[in-house]
């Protein structure tokens, strides 16, 4: 008799694909002769992020048995990165993994989906939103007239500002030429003096380094030591104690397929990449935030010199970003029904985060 033994490899690959019965033993059977390769490419230019996505789209053959693998690129390899949403709708690219704040040209209530200034500020919170309070749903509605499948999003971490002179209060911005992502953050920077300008990450240190801009916000300490930015600036601007970053707290990308690609998986695949997704970005989440750890104290080796806004800041900010929180949710049905949403979370007892006394005045145009 011959004793079959299960090995520990072969269990987590059970387990990868949602247990024994998740993927029929035909699907699995057949995988190399029909596997399915997608071309994905990250917002990551480099980095710590870059590495973290292709460490991760490169156990997706194996976890699989070979029915589905994901060909990593990363920022511009294969389109610009304000290019990505087009270039799936378009096929170049099968699946993207981008910040969602770059759909906002498509769709204008992804200003919703992703942080925003002074708003739901801590990664459960937007699990809760996405999760369980609609907003999965509403994305891949609103994805879905643009030939996309939003699979679900992905955290990163707050997003810092550094700069070639010392910010110590929101004053200190006035007059500075800043990189910003754009949309809803730029807006409340101008407001407060700052000369902003959009630019993608792979185009920030050369900006910097030319002094083309004398200030640019990017995403955490870790990717950015890497992409040299303590070479060209001298100081790191954050908020209070505990709030890394006022303008983007969260900062979001996300998983979107071309809808033709995933509407030719199996529904058990479906499931699977829905899982992964999941996985991606709390193991994304967690080594950034351990990269961002080490980082700091190459930061200071380097003789950056981290300055803090004030809970004064916060609040002043707060006056300036709520009634563009409204301006921005009213331009558009589907923005102002996700802000709704959001808005009752931030207003109620579990977050408390605005006040009525803050909107009163302002109405949403449902």
């Amino acid at each position: 008799m011959t004793v079959k033994h299960t090995t520990r490899r072969d269990a987590l690959r059970k387990l990868a694909l949602g247990g024994a019965g998740a993927l029929a033993a035909p699907s699995i059977a057949t995988a190399a002769s029909h596997g399915t390769t997608w071309k994905i490419q990250s917002s990551w230019p480099g980095g710590a992020g870059l590495q973290i996505f292709k460490d991760w789209c490169g156990t997706i053959q194996e976890k699989t048995g070979g029915e589905l693998s994901f060909q990593a690129f990363g920022a511009n390899d294969v389109v610009g990165d304000f290019q990505l949403y087009d270039a799936v709708k378009n096929g170049v690219l099968d699946a993207v993994n981008p910040f969602t704040i770059y759909a906002q040209g498509i769709i204008p209530a992804a200003t919703f989906l992703t942080s925003y200034p002074l708003g739901l500020r801590n990664p459960h919170e937007w699990d809760v939103f996405y999760y369980s309070l609609g907003g999965l749903e509403i994305a891949r509605e609103l994805f879905a007239k643009q030939g996309l499948h939003y699979v679900g999003p992905v955290h990163h971490g707050p997003n810092i500002i550094h700069s070639k002179v010392p910010i110590r209060s929101i004053d200190d911005f006035r007059g500075r030429k800043m990189r910003l992502p754009g949309g809803m953050v730029a807006e409340v920077f101008t407001e407060i003096g700052a000369e902003t300008t959009v630019l993608p990450g792979s185009e920030i240190f050369p900006a910097l380094e030319k002094g083309t801009i004398d200030v640019a916000d990017y995403v955490g300490p870790a990717v950015n030591y890497s992409l040299g930015f303590s070479q060209v600036t001298k100081y790191i601007s954050m908020g209070p104690p505990g709030f890394m970053s006022l303008y983007q707290p969260v900062d979001l990308m996300d998983i979107t397929v071309g809808q033709a690609a995933w509407d030719a998986l199996s529904p058990q695949m479906k499931q699977f990449v829905e899982m992964e997704t999941h996985v991606y970005s709390d193991l994304h989440h967690a080594k950034i935030q351990k990269a961002d750890q080490e980082a700091w104290a190459k930061f200071e080796a380097d003789g950056t010199e981290v300055t803090r806004l004030t809970q004064d800041d916060v609040e002043l900010m707060t006056e300036v970003a709520v009634p563009i929180w409204f301006n921005y949710a009213n331009r558009d049905k589907d923005a102002a029904r996700v802000f709704k949403i959001q808005l009752d979370y931030m207003m109620s007892g579990s977050l408390g985060y605005v006040t009525p006394e803050q909107i009163e005045g302002l109405e949403l145009d449902l």
